[in-house]
């Protein structure tokens, strides 16, 4: 059972109310989240989201906390190889972005069901790097989906000097939790000038239209298709003689002139589309004047997430937005008769949630009445939270659970015994002499490593130890001598804070080994 009520608003981080839900407990998550676009946003000032505003703009400096550095590095190597990939080539904004984003795709990993499936939102800002990050988190191999949605028409500035093409599409990333996941398929109407071509043929009495299908049998005998006589044409056929005789007496089979092959008769209003494709441009963008429009600034369509959920989630299925902004997720999650979740920092969305819910005849001040055969909801049936749920899974989160190193799982290479560590904590202080930063809120996950490795002469004197947080120590390993690693640090932008390193103890060479 989850650890959360349907239809709950969360209003707050998103991260602490991650963290707190139940492993295993959505089956789909349907997110917009920022894009990276160094912007600000506000909404229309006379709108519904009147006061709705936030920056989409990241650094390491204010948005990045060190136990989710330490956190990801120890445990994810996969997704801080993701992040520092983009930090280099892109910069430090887009590696605060990942960091920033990647530990909270953590989270929602977690607590997808073993059969849950994640859409995430972005543009061609962060794309690329965002679908590395979900690799790391998510495997490549539950990569299902690039999905293109054309979300504006041509721009028209080419005479205002643009020289580029014109970027009117977004992306939404589609990945399972694991090799099963729940699909329904979704159609689409056939383009006109397919039915015009296709469908050219018109019943008199019904109206009815239809196309002719061959119901010869692909490889004759050697396939096994049988070969008889029907209405005059000896052919191999697609099916038995009885069904033949029954599609006959259906009046499903069709001889347009004495001598030709007959047909199958297939109408129109049988098929049930064109198959959902990668490509999507029957869903219009939201015009100023649009009845679902709040004046969001990143608003999208329902019909757009009307979709997604749709086709990956059934009936009575948990949704998930952790980003849900002005609700077009919860809006869409309760019209298909989903339950739902959605957290935001946004002081306005618990209002506008309910405000939408009206509008859409999904809600109202008492229980009277039906729309579209479900029972309307009262508003008192919203759940409005600012306190994380409860684990009662008995469960840790993905991350950012600082183990200290007497706790973990892990062989360590150069075991000391405690009343080294502890008196080194008296020497030096509570500081990474890595990188300087402070543990002052946790000394015991600083670990004891030698000032010059042992590979390069290092003894076990207390005199070449010193004290690394677990990054720094696993960088420097017998790489590195301490000066080595402080100044690897400093070229990568990795220094925290050079007053909290004791240089006294940081003497000796300075060289680098070659990898092995």
């Amino acid at each position: 059972m989850p650890n959360f009520a349907n239809r709950t608003l969360y209003h707050g981080d998103n991260l602490e109310f991650l963290r707190g839900m139940d492993s295993e407990t959505i089956h789909l998550i349907a997110t917009d989240p920022p894009f990276n676009k160094n912007r600000d946003f506000h909404a229309t000032p006379d709108s519904l989201a009147r006061d709705a505003q936030f920056e989409d703009r990241w650094s390491w400096q204010d948005d990045i906390h060190d136990d989710w550095l330490i956190s990801i590095q120890r445990d994810e190597p996969e997704v801080w190889q993701a992040i520092t990939s983009a930090k280099v080539v892109y910069g430090d904004d887009m590696g605060a972005f990942l960091c920033w984003m990647a530990v909270r795709l953590l989270e929602m990993q977690r607590v997808l069901t073993p059969n849950g499936s994640i859409y995430l939102h972005c543009d061609s800002t962060a794309n690329h790097y965002l679908k590395a990050l979900m690799d790391a988190v998510f495997g490549p191999e539950n990569f299902r989906t690039d999905i293109v949605w054309r979300r504006t028409t041509a721009h028209s500035d080419t005479r205002q000097g643009r020289q580029q093409h014109g970027r009117i599409h977004d992306n939404l990333l589609f990945y399972t939790k694991s090799s099963t996941w729940i699909w329904n398929p979704v159609y689409s109407p056939y383009d006109s000038d397919y039915v015009d071509n296709t469908y050219k043929y018109e019943e008199a009495d019904t109206g009815r239209r239809y196309t002719l299908d061959n119901l010869t049998g692909p490889g004759g005998a050697s396939k096994g298709n049988p070969r008889y006589d029907v209405m005059g044409v000896t052919r191999y056929w697609r099916y038995s003689q009885e069904r033949m005789q029954g599609l006959i007496d259906e009046g499903r089979v069709v001889q347009t002139r004495k001598g030709a092959v007959p047909r199958y008769k297939r109408y129109l209003d049988e098929m049930p589309g064109v198959p959902l494709q990668d490509l999507w441009t029957d869903i219009n963008p939201l015009q100023s004047q649009a009845n679902e429009r709040t004046g969001y600034p990143t608003q999208k369509p329902l019909a757009l997430y009307d979709r997604i959920i749709a086709s990956s989630s059934n009936p009575g299925d948990f949704v998930l937005d952790p980003f849900c902004g002005c609700a077009t997720t919860p809006i869409a999650a309760e019209r298909l008769g989903r339950q739902w979740v959605g957290m935001d920092i946004w002081d306005g969305a618990h209002q506008i949630v309910l405000d939408r819910l009206e509008a859409e005849g999904l809600a109202v001040k008492n229980r009277r009445g039906r729309n579209r055969g479900q029972q309307l909801l009262t508003f008192g049936d919203i759940h409005y939270e600012t306190t994380p749920p409860k684990r009662t899974d008995d469960g840790e989160p993905a991350i950012l659970a600082l183990r200290t190193p007497m706790g973990r799982a892990r062989e360590r290479r150069h075991p000391a015994p405690r009343t080294q560590h502890g008196n080194l904590l008296l020497d030096i202080g509570p500081f990474c002499q890595g990188c300087g930063a402070d543990y002052s809120f946790d000394p015991r996950v600083l670990e004891v490593d030698h000032i010059n490795p042992r590979s390069q002469g290092g003894t076990d004197a207390f005199d070449n130890l010193t004290l690394l947080c677990p990054p720094c120590n696993k960088e420097k390993r017998d790489r590195y001598t301490l000066i080595g690693l402080q100044q690897a640090n400093r070229a990568a932008g990795w220094m925290k804070n050079e007053a909290n390193l004791r240089m006294g103890r940081a003497a000796g060479r300075t060289s680098r080994r070659r990898r092995r």
